[in-house]
């Protein structure tokens, strides 16, 4: 028995009008969310950077816990520690003992600190503030106000700003050694 195979000649098929529009459309289904994609993360990207740009620091003025009026334009002269903070992040945690103890060393050497409380409820922020004996400036950062002006990824996030009211240094993440934490103070350290 002898086996016949019939071979076919390659012949290109052509698509259909319409296989060629059904094409058409899934290709523009695609890349259009596709290239708005692309142009949000590039201009959130840039938005970004120019806000987190080094340069004279954003608005800051709140109240602490306490009721005291805080202004950043009233404390120039000095060097500026601005961290944002929550009861709830545990990055958090590992950094407050050594801000409090750096607090309490620069107190009156033309450092200040200042603690703000980030998408937190008020007893747990204060039940935190005790809990670490924290004594510097703190309050809530009511609807975020500061924290979108400043543009913060997430918490810990601390700014520190020179005498001229310039952001020198962006730390995200918590501060984990003396000798980092001292680094930072002595690029903002009055002359």
């Amino acid at each position: 028995m002898t086996e016949m195979t019939e071979t076919l000649p390659d012949v290109p098929v052509e698509a259909s009008p319409a296989s060629r529009a059904v094409l058409i459309w899934r290709a523009i289904f695609v890349l259009v969310p596709l290239i708005f994609i692309v142009f949000l993360a590039l201009r959130l990207g840039t938005a970004k950077s120019e806000h987190r740009a080094e340069g004279l620091a954003p608005a800051l003025e709140f109240t602490t816990f306490e009721g005291e009026t805080i202004n950043l334009d009233n404390l120039r002269g000095q060097g500026v520690v601005v961290n944002f903070w929550a009861s709830w992040c545990d990055p958090c945690r590992e950094e407050a003992a050594l801000l409090e103890k750096t607090w309490r060393r620069e107190q009156g050497k033309g450092i200040i600190f200042l603690g703000l409380d980030y998408l937190d409820q008020e007893p747990a922020a204060k039940a935190y503030l005790a809990e670490y004996d924290i004594t510097y400036p703190n309050g809530p950062d009511l609807r975020s106000q500061v924290a979108r002006r400043y543009g913060i990824q997430g918490v810990p996030e601390t700014f520190f700003i020179d005498p001229e009211g310039k952001i020198v240094d962006i730390v995200v993440g918590p501060i984990t050694s003396q000798a980092q934490m001292d680094g930072y103070l002595d690029k903002i350290r009055p002359k």
